[in-house]
């Protein structure tokens, strides 16, 4: 089975300016040290305004930016959207696709995610693809049905030998931004289900895929969850919006 080297994302939302990234940056890059001495992968996922700013900032740290969001088409009449042309243009490493919120607050669909995975791909970013379930799935027992139907959906127009380069977040939608944090056992088997459904395409892809953790993630519980088997790291929410409390992250994933 191939190593699969951890990767810690933090996911800001709608927080920090430009200028206040370029900050964070400065202190996180001081807190993790430099990335040869590094054994777990950094990014940090910004909205538009800042990423060109944090872009410049982490050059030669290592630390990956992402945009939080990227619409499938190249140009066109879509006001308030973003291509990835133009996310290219700006320099970003990747994008995060399929957020729990996109999809709640914003009408994301899986028929949406099925165009923008690809595109991504084509663009050369790796595409944080983020899956799961509401509260009332879960507890109607169809957390299983539910994580299928995306996983399936979302990544059916990646060819299979690209399907490791997508970067899969398992974010229980009931654990986002609520304090409430699945189980490790939770964690695990969730996780453990979504490669299966990737070992269903490929099963090379599926040991290779990195899949994540995302949902109340803190310095205090992040070792437990990070230590399951098929966890591979995290996508860190407000945990993240504070430079020792995600390079705290970042220890507890290099174990």
């Amino acid at each position: 089975m191939p190593e699969r080297k951890p990767y810690i994302s933090g996911n800001w939302k709608m927080f920090k300016t430009a200028a206040e990234a370029g900050d964070f940056v400065v202190a996180l890059s001081a807190a993790i040290g430099p990335e040869a001495d590094r054994a777990v992968d950094v990014g940090l996922c910004a909205s538009f305004t800042s990423l060109a700013t944090l872009v410049a900032a982490t050059q030669g740290t290592g630390i990956r930016v992402s945009a939080q969001n990227m619409h499938q088409a190249d140009e066109g009449a879509f006001t308030g959207e973003v291509s990835a042309r133009m996310l290219a243009e700006v320099g970003v490493n990747g994008v995060v696709l399929g957020h729990s919120e996109r999809r709640q607050l914003f009408g994301e669909t899986d028929a949406a995610l099925k165009e923008k995975v690809p595109v991504a791909l084509e663009h050369g970013f790796e595409p944080i693809l983020c899956v799961g379930e509401t509260e009332e799935e879960r507890e109607a027992g169809d957390t299983e049905r539910r994580l299928r139907a995306q996983v399936q959906e979302d990544l059916a127009s990646v060819r299979e030998d690209r399907l490791a380069d997508v970067v899969i977040a398992y974010e229980p939608i009931w654990a986002i931004g609520t304090g409430k944090v699945a189980t490790p056992d939770e964690a695990q088997e969730a996780v453990s289900f979504v490669r299966a459904l990737v070992a269903d395409r490929s099963p090379t892809a599926a040991d290779e895929v990195r899949i994540l953790y995302g949902g109340s993630v803190k310095p205090e519980n992040a070792a437990e969850i990070l230590g399951q088997a098929d966890v591979d790291g995290a996508l860190v929410g407000g945990a993240s919006l504070h430079p020792d409390d995600l390079a705290a992250i970042v220890a507890a994933a290099a174990g």
